[in-house]
């Protein structure tokens, strides 16, 4: 019987808010990673900056409306400052570089000096009636059984949010079946190559860099509208490598992987917990993540051994820029 428990709330947290926000932040770093080639590890910062933006302008009695614009705008910028003096970088050069600058800016957010705008370490919060008021949904539960359970609440947040992996993906789909698209697979699969034919290769990235990033700030958003709250220890290294094991599982260069990648993920993951706590000996929940955490790496390792084009992924696409 516990086995179904397990099941239904495994089932519950991959197609809840959990696995929509995983997949709508992971859509983002695939246009860096999976159609670029960007090893972009600092994708968490637009994450940041997208949540901030929001819980910054609410708490100075701005419409919602302008909280978004600012976290996109934030978002933007990022990209044009971040990207303008990285994006030359190849490799393992760009990675440090961004994922340096994902850390400076979680520094600047909880440094005391920023208590003003960011909160510092108690963060921003944000009243839930200014994204709830708007929620049509009658006030009651839904869903099957006792485990795999929705409020109206968490109804809201996920119809907004898997919307907007909707219409990310058909975004992603129009854009990378355009000149424009293919431009960025040459860029992933030969960039002198597409230096050679006189595309700018730099400027190409940058868009793409500020593409993944504001689909990236979107996600940040509704993280910080359905937790009702901002904190700088949210926005760690971990959660940028989190979405590439996502994107790595759904299969890098296509529109629908991270979507695949996030449900399965966070599946197996609640899964993993839920079996590891009904053991007949005591783990200890520092113990339990521990080897979830572990479970996921040794997970990875098999992927990249038996299928390392991910499960939607195209092997000979992959190894097309294998040099």
């Amino acid at each position: 019987m516990f086995l179904l428990t397990i099941f239904g709330i495994a089932l519950q947290t991959a197609l809840g808010f959990q696995g929509a926000s995983y997949a709508l932040s992971a859509t983002g770093l695939n246009v860096h990673f999976g159609y670029t080639g960007l090893s972009n590890f600092g994708h968490v910062g637009f994450m940041l900056v997208g949540a901030y933006g929001v819980a910054i302008a609410v708490n100075r009695g701005w419409p919602l409306w302008a909280g978004v614009v600012l976290g996109i705008g934030g978002a933007v910028a990022l990209g044009l400052v971040m990207g303008l003096p990285t994006l030359r970088l190849r490799g393992d050069y760009l990675a440090i570089a961004t994922i340096a600058v994902a850390e400076i800016l979680r520094l600047v957010a909880n440094a005391g000096p920023s208590v003003d705008v960011t909160g510092s370490t108690r963060g921003l919060a944000i009243p839930s009636s200014v994204f709830q008021s708007h929620n049509p949904i009658p006030k009651r539960s839904y869903g099957l059984g006792s485990s795999f359970v929705f409020s109206s609440r968490q109804l809201w947040g996920m119809a907004w949010t898997w919307g907007l992996v909707g219409l990310c993906c058909l975004l992603v789909w129009a854009l990378m079946r355009s000149p424009w698209g293919r431009v960025l697979r040459a860029i992933r699969e030969d960039e002198d190559a597409a230096r050679a034919l006189g595309k700018n290769v730099v400027a190409y990235k940058l868009q793409a860099f500020v593409l993944g990033g504001v689909i990236g700030a979107l996600a940040g958003i509704m993280y910080a509208l359905d937790a009702s709250s901002v904190n700088p220890t949210t926005w760690v290294a971990t959660l940028t490598f989190s979405l590439y094991a996502v994107v790595i599982l759904g299969g890098p260069g296509r529109v629908l992987g991270p979507v695949v990648g996030a449900v399965i993920y966070w599946f197996l993951f609640s899964v993993t917990e839920g079996v590891l706590s009904h053991l007949w000996f005591h783990i200890s929940d520092t113990t339990i993540g521990a080897v979830r955490l572990a479970l996921v790496g040794v997970g990875l390792m098999a992927l990249m051994i038996f299928r390392p084009q991910g499960i939607l992924g195209n092997r000979k696409e992959m190894l097309a820029g294998v040099r």
